[in-house]
């Protein structure tokens, strides 16, 4: 990673126009390349965060610097263009009449000629594997197809930095899998990621850096263990421990694992860890 931050926010506050306090003066640094996970309840700021760092909503008091730039009205249309976010709701994202104007929408705002918006188009539908949708309206497609299609138009625009608000909220099992797989292909590109999340076990094992919010403002950013160790992190924010974490935790208190043993992260490295420790009868289990 690149010790120059790619965004940089500090002291960022916003209040809503009826009066509720949004943000509460929050300061934070993201580097490039970055997989972080948000969590906090609901109303604790996460989306109002996400909308003030990319340019929807403008900060009342604080700062953004996007690559070392200072956002202000001149250079909002740059913090625009590299910072992607994909909705919770696709339907809420999604205009056009078929899959293909849907992705090629955010491109041609770009004011890009109209072979490289073709070739955007035809380069994220491919990622997406949804070159057989491409005529189809997107309202008639099913919620992970739609999804898809949402995460296609923004890789179309090719941000350097991209936000996912709850994407695995109302997906199935095979479509949470697809949207894990088209997250380690981005992050295998080097592509900043902010993923807001109440499923703890996918930010467990997701995430490097996981940010916590609480009432508007920033009250834990540090490793998953680090944070799902805090009791009083998970109590503040309503949080719950990981399975894995919980499993592993179990299998230390009862001696049943080596001390000073790490804990995993994912199944894989759960399965891992009985093999290296040659520990048989559990290991029949997993």
């Amino acid at each position: 990673m690149e010790n120059e931050p790619i965004l940089k926010v500090t002291d960022l506050a916003y209040t809503y126009g009826n009066g509720q306090v949004g943000l509460k003066g929050v300061n934070l640094t993201i580097y490039k390349g970055e997989k972080i996970a948000v969590l906090g309840s609901n109303g604790a700021g996460k989306s109002t965060f996400f909308l003030n760092i990319n340019g929807v909503l403008t900060p009342e008091k604080g700062q953004i610097s996007y690559q070392g730039t200072v956002i202000n009205k001149k250079t909002l249309k740059e913090l625009r263009k590299n910072i992607g976010i994909v909705f919770q709701d696709a339907d809420n994202q999604i205009i056009a009449p078929t899959v293909r104007a849907e992705v090629a929408f955010g491109p041609m705002n770009l004011k890009l000629p109209k072979e490289e918006v073709l070739n955007r188009v035809d380069q994220a539908l491919n990622y997406m594997n949804m070159q057989d949708y491409k005529d189809r309206p997107p309202h008639y497609l099913s919620g992970g197809e739609k999804k898809r299609v949402s995460i296609a138009d923004i890789i179309a625009m090719k941000p350097e930095v991209i936000i996912f608000d709850e994407p695995t909220a109302a997906l199935d099992p095979i479509n949470a899998q697809m949207l894990e797989e088209v997250l380690e292909k981005l992050s295998q590109e080097e592509k900043t990621m902010l993923i807001s999340t109440h499923d703890v076990d996918f930010a467990y094992r997701w995430a490097q850096r996981i940010i916590v919010f609480a009432e508007g403002n920033i009250i834990a950013d540090g490793s998953p263990l680090e944070i799902f160790k805090n009791q009083e992190i998970l109590e503040k924010a309503n949080l719950t421990k990981p399975t894995l974490l919980t499993v592993y935790e179990t299998l230390m208190e009862n001696q049943l694992l080596p001390k000073g043993c790490q804990a995993p992260q994912s199944i894989d490295a759960f399965k891992a860890l009985f093999k290296e420790h040659k520990i048989p009868d559990l290991e029949m289990v997993l």
